[in-house]
């Protein structure tokens, strides 16, 4: 909702992670803290779904669900957006960016890197 990516952080071995638990996943240590993420990550797999699994979701395809090798380290799974499908590629760098679903729920997708100016 506040357009930041957060993950969590061990304060033991300093290793970032996702999805959220309540240990940490490389140490099992218990000082976890949620930090900034930067936002951006490379495409490590990825799928084009080309028939909607309900009618509800007819209008949004094709749509592209991706693997996303986080630049803190841990993989997300969501959608790529903002390109064709087919523009789509392993090793493509991907920032996030947020799609409010109401005034409560924005949920983070990724879109293909800006180049540098």
């Amino acid at each position: 909702r506040e357009g930041r990516l957060l993950l969590q952080q061990c304060g033991s071995c300093g290793k970032h992670q996702f999805y959220p638990r309540i240990m940490c996943s490389h140490c099992n240590g218990d000082t976890l803290a949620w930090v900034p993420a930067s936002g951006h990550g490379t495409v490590s797999s990825y799928t084009v779904v080309r028939r909607p699994v309900s009618p509800g979701y007819a209008a949004d395809t094709p749509y592209v669900i991706a693997l996303i090798a986080l630049a803190e380290g841990p993989t997300m799974m969501s959608n790529i957006i903002g390109c064709a499908p087919e523009a789509v590629t392993v090793g493509m760098p991907v920032e996030v960016s947020f799609e409010a679903w109401s005034e409560e729920i924005s949920v983070p997708k990724f879109r293909p890197l800006a180049a540098p100016a």
